[in-house]
């Protein structure tokens, strides 16, 4: 009989990760990531954080704040921003560090993982912006399509 070792049976488990499979842990992250909270929050902590309307997310990654945050995202409610921040930190993608002032100020920076994943983001929030014009022409056509069927 032969005898796998923790780190053999680790890689073993990982070359056999596959999305497509119902059961797959790859799944329930590929559900986090595609959460449109998690890309506009990847794409802010991956930028200098100087947004206006038309702006394209440039600059470096810095910390932000919760306040900062929470300004940036509209639309955003309170529970479902810390909620994601939440379970971006658990993943890995994003650290929180508390400073004791008064009040406690609260920071978000991105991980080395996160800092992996940002230029995706910020690329697909970009896509979505420049490709909105289509999409809502596509939409029109296929709405006037349905409806005089």
């Amino acid at each position: 009989m032969v005898t796998t070792t923790a780190a053999q049976q680790r890689a073993q488990t990982k070359a056999e990760y596959d999305a497509f499979l119902a059961g797959c842990p790859s799944r329930k992250l590929l559900d986090r990531i595609s959460d449109k909270w998690v890309t506009l929050i990847l794409a802010a902590l991956g930028s200098d954080g100087s947004h206006r309307f038309g702006a394209d997310c440039a600059g470096e990654p810095r910390p932000l704040r919760y306040s900062e945050l929470s300004r940036l995202l509209a639309g955003v409610s309170q529970k479902m921003l810390t909620q994601t921040l939440r379970a971006l930190e658990r993943d890995g993608l994003i650290t929180r560090t508390a400073t004791p002032t008064v009040p406690v100020t609260v920071t978000y920076e991105l991980t080395a993982l996160g800092l992996s994943l940002h230029q995706m983001m910020r690329s697909l929030k970009g896509w979505a912006e420049t490709h909105m014009d289509e999409v809502l022409g596509n939409r029109a056509t296929y709405d006037t399509r349905a409806s005089a069927g």
